[in-house]
């Protein structure tokens, strides 16, 4: 009945997983179907340079030839030229300062010490003061404005005009059409006073006269920014974005012919007739039925291939969540790109996202999830196939260029090789489709320096889901390798030996899973942490015994035996204490599988021969190793502890040692759940042997005569 219940229970958490798994994945599809635009796409794709692949395609209705970006460019330009830049005048201005000025003068005067001059004289002054300021004045003061010097002429005509330009004054709401040429400037209006007055033989102190009337010389003439933006921006609006237009049945591309500037403008011209007559007349809801069968096959493919080769992924809701997650917002983000039209959409870190997948799972996954992308977008972005392909070189290369992650500047030497890649295949895809080398603007390679760089965020973006969804990425495994970690150093303090040990477990079980395929950080990590429970009771372990006392001679081999086993527990509850990811403790758990402790197994039969001992008490709680990285370690560890019992390490010695104890774990069925295949364990027995005899300095000593070889240690060193 027990079991009736336990099974019951275990297929109810399943349908429950799989109703969680089919609703994430349904709704992945609706909200990216709510991401694309809502729009049929135009049936062809072409280039311009290229050939027309396709029949010959007559025009099904009339429509106006749209212009270049580089026509309405100089359209723009010659509209500007006739816009006239709009001035206030400030009639106050003039008032205030002659006003000024005669108030001034009479202080100014006896500074300067010309009480010797009459009073008829010094109204004189005033009087040639008064006028010079007014005619000034009456003329107008401007400051000349760069913006509109030179303004449509070429070199000639600016040495004649002399950057002078036409504008229109606003005086009491009246317009009038004036040239810079007829108004003084402050420096032209006081070079004129400064003429005039050499002329005035009325004037003694022609000088002091023409300094003091410098102070009172400003613009009257003000620019008026805002009706002049406002002018300009009317004129633009005016600015026709056709030429020409296509009458219905008129021929537009012919098949095999090479689509040139003209055809291609009346393509895209055609396009955009289509897109927006779709728009309004055609049915939304073919069009989003559409979009979900796409949709729903592209996710669907995926989520296949999780299944059948990767499982552990498929199987947890967890990592289909952030794979999901990221995917959507990919795409809103690329949508929302196109809706605000943004200048490039190259703008947009599309490489993160392979980056990302390769750090948290692998090359395979972080592939199939980039396609699946680029194919998602190509279903709305302008220039797919531009799109597609440089997308998808760049995003092969972001995996590939970070295989093995082993140090922090791989992700900056992989942001490199990803720009390297941009450019190159841009330049390359600009030369087949024009034939010129005059035609690449390398301002567009803007674009991709700003994605490259945004690229770079997706560090924080790898830690941040690892925090969040407690994904273990290489990283973390490196953090975790580095023997200056709190928890390794305090383990080299408190049981040297065994920190000894675990170093060598490593580069063994780190050489072998190199050869045979995995994790080789993994299995590192896995190895440098197995032993940390015996920092517990470090000397009940011979290899932290440094005198010839050992602790077991006082104890039964039953209590020998559960001081040996509890290591494993105690090391679990330091690895959850110090907050390990769960696959470090996965290599705790399962390093001695549910073998026994054999040598205190054995003396308890000698000790008590007519009594039957608990078998129980001896054996390690398990479980065995279920993963090919776990295999591995369990047999580098018990490789490497009885290695260091060998009187004589010979290569007879070493390899009947290693033998022994791969039959051993084999009959003891302690791979029975984990991946590895028997070719694996004897590739690996061959890499743990070669490299015993390089630690042992063992050396073969070949005999001439009998053609043999012995294996000797080699005492010199």
């Amino acid at each position: 009945m027990a079991k009736l219940k336990i099974n019951y229970l275990r297929d109810k958490n399943q349908n429950n997983s799989f109703i969680v798994k089919s609703a994430m994945i349904i709704l992945a599809i609706i909200l990216i179907c709510i991401f694309l635009p809502k729009q049929p796409r135009f049936r062809y794709e072409f280039e311009k340079g290229k050939v027309w692949n396709h029949e010959n395609l007559v025009s099904p209705y009339n429509f106006a030839i749209l212009k270049t970006q580089e026509e309405l460019n100089k359209d723009r330009e010659q509209i500007l030229k006739t816009v006239q830049p709009i001035y206030n005048l400030n009639s106050s201005v003039s008032k205030e300062q002659i006003d000024q000025f005669n108030t001034d003068i009479a202080e100014k005067w006896q500074i300067a010490n010309m009480d010797s001059i009459s009073n008829q004289d010094k109204e004189t002054y005033q009087s040639v003061g008064n006028a010079l300021l007014s005619y000034v004045y009456n003329r107008g003061i401007i400051s000349l404005n760069n913006r509109y010097q030179n303004k449509g002429l070429n070199a000639e005509q600016v040495d004649q005009a002399q950057s002078q330009y036409n504008f229109t004054l606003l005086q009491d709401n009246v317009a009038q059409q004036k040239n810079t040429a007829d108004i003084f400037t402050i420096e032209s209006a006081n070079q004129y006073i400064e003429s005039n007055l050499s002329r005035n033989n009325k004037i003694d102190q022609k000088s002091w006269l023409a300094e003091t009337l410098k102070n009172y010389v400003t613009i009257n003439y003000i620019f008026h920014e805002n009706l002049t933006n406002k002018a300009e921006q009317n004129a633009l609006a005016n600015i026709s974005t056709t030429r020409g237009m296509v009458q219905k049945g008129e021929l537009i591309a012919e098949k095999d012919k090479i689509i040139s500037n003209e055809t291609y403008q009346k393509l895209t011209s055609l396009r955009k007739v289509f897109e927006d007559e779709a728009r309004i007349s055609g049915n939304q809801g073919y069009v989003m039925l559409g979009h979900f069968v796409v949709i729903s096959m592209c996710v669907s493919l995926l989520m296949v291939f999780l299944y059948f080769f990767r499982s552990t992924i498929f199987d947890s809701n967890r990592l289909l969540f952030i794979i999901l997650i990221v995917i959507i917002s990919m795409l809103g983000v690329l949508s929302w790109a196109i809706n605000m039209k943004i200048p490039n959409l190259y703008y947009i870190p599309y490489c993160s996202v392979p980056i990302i997948f390769r750090v948290l799972f692998d090359t395979r996954v972080a592939l199939n999830i980039h396609l699946l992308m680029v194919l998602l977008a190509a279903l709305f972005v302008p220039n797919s196939f531009e799109f597609v392909f440089l997308q998808f070189m760049t995003g092969m290369v972001a995996i590939y260029s970070i295989r093995t992650l082993v140090k922090r500047e791989q992700f900056l030497v992989s942001s490199l090789i990803i720009l390297g890649t941009y450019i190159i295949a841009y330049v390359g895809l600009v030369l087949t489709r024009n034939g010129s080398i005059s035609t690449i603007y390398w301002t567009d390679i803007i674009p991709f320096v700003v994605s490259v760089g945004l690229t770079l965020l997706a560090y924080p973006l790898i830690y941040a889901f690892e925090r969040l969804f407690g994904i273990v990425s290489d990283l973390t495994l490196m953090e975790l390798t580095n023997s200056n970690s709190r928890l390794l150093r305090e383990l080299s303090l408190k049981a040297p030996g065994t920190f000894q040990h675990s170093l060598q477990v490593a580069n063994l079980a780190e050489a072998a899973i190199y050869k045979i395929g995995g994790n080789p950080l993994l299995i590192r990590a896995g190895a440098l942490y197995h032993d940390i429970g015996k920092m517990s009771n470090p000397l009940f372990f011979i290899e932290n015994q440094k005198t010839d006392i050992n602790p077991h001679a006082e104890l039964t081999p039953e209590q020998s035996a559960q001081i040996i086993i509890s290591h494993v527990h105690k090391g679990i509850e330091m690895a959850k204490k110090n907050q390990l990811p769960d696959v470090i403790i996965d290599f705790i758990r399962t390093h001695h599988g549910t073998t026994k402790v054999d040598y205190f197994y054995n003396m308890a039969l000698k000790n008590n021969p007519d009594k039957l001992v608990d078998e129980s008490i001896f054996k390690y709680p398990g479980p065995v190793p279920f993963s090919k990285e776990t295999a591995v370690l369990m047999i580098a560890d018990s490789v490497e502890a009885a290695s260091r019992a060998l009187k004589e390490p010979t290569e007879e010695s070493i390899n009947n040692l290693v033998d022994k104890i791969v039959d051993y774990k084999i009959a003891q069925r302690q791979f029975i759940n984990s991946d590895i295949t028997m070719r694996d364990i004897t590739e690996v027995s061959d890499i743990f042997k070669s490299m015993l005899k390089s630690i042992y300095h063992v050396r073969i000593d070949y005999d001439v005569n009998k053609k043999t070889a012995l294996a000797t240690p080699n005492t010199k060193n």
